[in-house]
């Protein structure tokens, strides 16, 4: 069954890609450009997929369990994260998806953080790992501290992501100049329309919802994750123990795949050789996020997305922190007058999608 893994990979790389859905571009954009059109995208990601977690868990799908929140270790872990994927160009999923595109700067970060993950969960520093996550308070869900059914803050959530699309497809825009298709039909729609940022974040909140079944049925007790598979992958290829391959490793795996599928179809695959600053940014950068990640328990998919639809305290303080340190990042690495689009085609350099 973790084939299954594999083949949802294939379909999260292709739509990241195809769809230009980067949570680094999305944080980056509140704080350079003062715009929330790609923040909202993503809360509809974690409004889809809270509607989706609800109903598995109220039918007896799935049963979810959840650990003492690690307040320290997710504080600081999310705001070294937050600060290290400015530097590294994008996410941990942003990075498996870029590297698909063929930027050597992605390849680059992809290794470090894969690294950086595999020692503080595996390796010489996992006990620092283990004593700052050690450091817990005993509150879990949101919906239990308060008493009172998940479907009541599915629906607040819903609500207000409701009203906050809303708002912005009200707000008036300029269309950007676009060339005339040179593909009809599906393949228009698939390889070469400029995807709707709404549109792109159902449908990764759909993929979402279709993991928890897909990897409960193989074992993997859990819905989308990166840093984990991230970290099993680097530790299979270091000492070989097969154990380490589960539905996550062949997730990410898959992720690779499909992005590098879609970006063949439109065009837009390019090996791009980055210079040695962003080389050592995206060195340092990749380590700070596999550090970072351990430390908080998850990425912006694992934490920010997945354990937010879940309504987890971890979830949405690794939001608010990660979203911190994507502000002071941007102070210390991006230029202070406004960047690119997150939905402009990928530069020769790795800024976030």
């Amino acid at each position: 069954m973790i084939i299954t893994g594999l083949l949802l990979g294939v379909i999260f790389g292709f739509v990241l890609q195809r769809g230009r859905f980067c949570v680094t571009g999305a944080f980056r954009d509140v704080w350079i450009a003062h715009k929330t059109r790609w923040m909202v995208a993503f809360l509809v990601t974690i409004a889809v997929q809270a509607v989706g977690v609800a109903a598995l868990q109220s039918a007896g799908i799935i049963t979810l369990s959840f650990d003492n929140l690690p307040w320290l270790a997710v504080i600081v872990g999310s705001l070294i994260f937050g600060v290290s994927i400015v530097a590294a160009g994008g996410c941990a999923t942003g990075t498996w998806y870029r590297a698909g595109e063929g930027l050597v700067g992605s390849w680059i970060a992809l290794v470090g953080y894969a690294a950086g993950a595999a020692i503080m969960k595996y390796g010489a520093l996992k006990p620092v790992n283990e004593a700052v996550r050690s450091v817990t308070v005993p509150v879990t869900t949101i919906h239990d501290a308060l008493g009172i059914s998940s479907w009541v803050l599915v629906g607040l959530l819903v609500a207000g992501t409701a009203y906050l699309v809303r708002r912005e497809l009200q707000r008036s825009t300029t269309p950007m100049a676009t060339l005339p298709p040179e593909k009809t039909g599906l393949a228009h729609v698939l390889f070469e329309k400029r995807w709707h940022p709404f549109v792109t974040g159902a449908i990764i909140g759909l993929i979402a919802i279709a993991a928890y079944p897909l990897s409960f049925a193989s074992g993997r007790e859990s819905g989308l994750g990166i840093t984990t598979p991230s970290a099993n992958l680097t530790s299979f290829l270091v000492t070989g123990n097969a154990e380490r391959i589960d539905w996550g490793v062949l997730l990410v795996l898959g992720i690779l795949v499909g992005s590098f599928i879609a970006a063949k179809a439109s065009g837009e695959f390019k090996v791009r050789v980055p210079d040695a600053t962003i080389v050592l940014r995206s060195v340092f950068g990749g380590l700070g996020m596999g550090v970072g990640a351990a430390w908080a328990g998850g990425c912006t998919i694992g934490n920010s997305m997945v354990e937010s639809s879940q309504f987890t305290f971890q979830g949405w303080l690794a939001f608010g922190f990660t979203l911190l340190g994507v502000g002071i990042g941007a102070k210390l690495f991006l230029p202070a007058k406004r960047t690119p689009s997150t939905t402009s085609r990928p530069s020769s350099v790795p800024v976030p999608a």
